[in-house]
């Protein structure tokens, strides 16, 4: 059995994100615990119930399927248009800042519609550039929704499972990758199955409490399960005064002076942080000082 994490390494339970290897049966994974940025989250809507437990599942996977590609930028999932959820919207950056938001109509149970999608978008910043896949929803849960996503829009054998419950939530991936770790020739060709199979024997509760190393031990001590160093991970937003003057701008000198004559001044609050920005009269000014103030009417020669 080889279990590869040097003697070196702090692992903390909170707050993680772990990649790994299962070198002979040619699986790459990830998984992710989330607390403080969980709770710290929460603290900025009404989560309880059935909307957190959405929420804070697609919170772990939007760590997971970052944890997949290298970019410079943020990963987001989506899902549109689903009957009672009028919004589910999670967020994790490259360097492990993560965020989200949900909404529903509260007087019907929350489910998957048939007639949802699914939306997954990166977006990197050192190129400029930003790729969306949108899907149909497939699967009565999140969990099967996103395997039925990797398999129909990237072509790639997934495995997740996701957990959320109080302060906590969690998941674990796993893909089939060719040429992944280790020696092809010394790989058991009923590897991916096996794991495939393995994963399925683990339980929410064990998601929930084990730690990553514990957790993977105890399903793939055989398949030569290489941990790699902990990445941090927290709550973050990336509101900013200047993106909302860059919004206001975008709204135009017209309306905001006519905002600015109705109520003093222009307030913006952020759904994701509860942050207030405000802009009077001064500020606007400053937004567009580079344009010709509006005029009520024509210059009269």
């Amino acid at each position: 059995m080889r279990f590869g994490y040097p003697a070196w390494m702090t692992l903390s339970p909170d707050d993680s994100l772990h990649r790994f290897q299962l070198e002979r049966a040619g699986v790459r994974g990830a998984h992710v615990r989330l607390d403080a940025a969980w709770r710290e989250l929460r603290t900025h809507g009404d989560y309880a119930n059935a909307l957190g437990e959405w929420l804070g599942q697609a919170l772990a996977a939007s760590a997971l399927f970052a944890s997949t590609i290298k970019f410079d930028g943020r990963l987001s999932v989506q899902l549109q248009d689903s009957g009672a959820l009028k919004l589910l919207f999670a967020e994790c950056t490259h360097d492990g800042h993560v965020r989200g938001i949900a909404r529903w109509d509260g007087t019907a149970p929350i489910r998957l519609d048939a007639n949802a999608n699914l939306a997954i978008t990166i977006e990197n910043r050192v190129t400029q550039t930003r790729y969306q896949g949108i899907v149909p929803i497939e699967g009565s849960d999140l969990a099967t929704a996103f395997e039925r996503y990797f398999e129909r829009s990237e072509q790639l054998p997934t495995r997740i499972v996701l957990a959320q419950s109080g302060d906590r939530c969690a998941g674990i991936l796993l893909q089939q990758v060719a040429g992944e770790g280790g020696n092809d020739g010394a790989r058991d060709a009923d590897g991916w199955n096996r794991a495939s199979h393995l994963l399925a024997t683990l339980t929410q509760e064990e998601l929930l409490t084990l730690s990553a190393e514990d957790l993977l031990l105890r399903l793939f001590h055989e398949d030569g399960v290489r941990l790699q160093p902990p990445q941090p991970l927290a709550f973050a937003c990336s509101c900013s005064r200047e993106r909302v003057g860059d919004m206001l701008r975008s709204l135009g000198r017209a309306e905001c002076e006519e905002t600015l004559a109705e109520q003093g001044s222009i307030q913006v609050d952020c759904e994701f942080c509860n942050r207030r920005y405000v802009f009077d009269a001064p500020d606007v000014a400053e937004l567009f000082a580079a344009e010709p103030p509006t005029e009520s009417e024509p210059t009269r020669h």
